[in-house]
């Protein structure tokens, strides 16, 4: 059994959650999620047992009626039994038409870390899902700075993720250790502020933001490439959306962080870093969860010839990761039962955008899920 609370019971939280409990009553295969059923820790044996959000319509309302915002069909009877608390938000909601409620309204940052604390160990999770909307961002890299922000109740200079990541070590370092995955672009697990105390609290850290569609695709046909000695002279890479994180990231400082992990593949797949765009251009709201992707890579073949590759598509953007988050989750529990406190690299380098820590960086993804596969201990698939 691997116990988990949501951190953000948007887009993504909802279809992790209704997908997780249509294949615990056997309405659906495993497609979608890499590592299907090989884990000891089975799909069927993932347990909501908490949902945080700071959207005031949806606070105190059970899971059940607030996925129904993002899926039509039937919903599990079991998401009942789930009641969407109150979070932390320190604007990061700001720009969006929605009304946010966070525990910090009525106390201090310390006394709400010290309140999610304790509701998390009523909770027992074993594993903390961070789908919160994209933040602007300021790396730490000081645990002494981190600390200090949240003593003195700095709300300038901290984000929910931050905030949350923090919380999560102190819960870890009470109870004897639990996971942490950051699935958006606020830096934690290349952060050694957060890896520090990560180390000291008994805390696993997956992350940085996971990679879902255009972004792994782009890693890979780089490394096909670079494997050709094929000289890549520029890349374009934009997606458009209609959800809610697409009109988050029309805010420039967002958009930066989004960009960021984005565009860090480049030079750590070809080992030079290419003139590129790469980054999420515009919201589009007929285009609801289903992003329009679009690549444009030119590069040197031999005796001069100059190639191009055109790719388009339509992904859906939530189901996408909410995939990941279902490997995520129970490795997770593997990384804790392992004692791995910090961050796991083999992890990060498949389904992160921007692999911790931050020395590492990202490999082409045939190699990382390999590697993966062998820090669980599962057999090789094509090596």
């Amino acid at each position: 059994m691997v116990r988990v609370v949501i951190l953000g019971q948007g887009y993504v939280g909802s279809i992790f959650a209704i997908g997780v409990e249509r294949i615990k009553r056997g309405d659906l295969g495993y497609y979608g999620i890499p590592l299907a059923n090989e884990l000891p820790i089975k799909v069927e044996d993932i347990e909501i047992v908490g949902s945080y959000d700071v959207d005031k319509s949806k606070i105190g309302r059970p899971l059940y009626e607030v996925v129904k915002r993002y899926w039509e069909d039937e919903i599990p009877e079991s998401l009942k039994n789930v009641v969407v608390r109150k979070g932390i938000h320190l604007g990061s909601l700001r720009n969006l038409p929605i009304e946010a409620e966070g525990l910090e309204d009525k106390m201090t940052l310390k006394e709400a870390v010290e309140k999610i604390v304790e509701e998390w160990k009523e909770l027992k999770p074993d594993v903390i899902v961070n789908v919160c909307t994209t933040e602007a961002f300021k790396p730490f890299n000081s645990k002494e700075e981190l600390i200090k922000a949240i003593e003195n109740d700095n709300r300038e200079r901290l984000t929910a993720t931050q905030v949350y990541a923090y919380a999560a070590s102190l819960y870890a370092k009470e109870v004897g250790g639990a996971a942490f995955v950051n699935a958006i672009p606020t830096l934690i697990a290349n952060d050694n502020a957060f890896l520090e105390l990560a180390k000291e609290s008994n805390l696993v850290i997956f992350g940085d933001d996971g990679a879902t569609g255009a972004t792994p695709l782009t890693a890979d046909i780089l490394a096909h490439l670079a494997q050709r000695n094929r000289y890549v002279k520029d890349i374009a890479q934009f997606n458009i959306g209609g959800n809610t994180d697409f009109l988050a990231l029309t805010d420039k400082e967002r958009n930066k962080s989004k960009e960021y992990t984005k565009s860090s593949v480049v030079k750590d797949i070809l080992g030079y870093d290419a003139p590129h765009y790469i980054k999420p251009t515009g919201f589009l709201e007929p285009l609801g969860d289903k992003k329009f992707i679009a690549m444009h890579i030119e590069y040197v073949s031999f005796n001069g010839a100059l190639d191009e590759l055109v790719i388009t598509g339509r992904i859906n953007d939530s189901p996408a990761l909410a995939g990941l988050l279902v490997d995520l989750v129970r490795l997770g529990k593997i990384a804790v039962e392992k004692k791995e406190w910090g961050t796991v690299y083999e992890v990060n380098a498949f389904y992160m955008k921007n692999p911790g820590p931050a020395e590492k960086g990202n490999i082409p993804r045939i190699i990382a899920y390999e590697k993966m596969r062998q820090w669980i201990g599962l057999k090789p698939r094509w090596l």
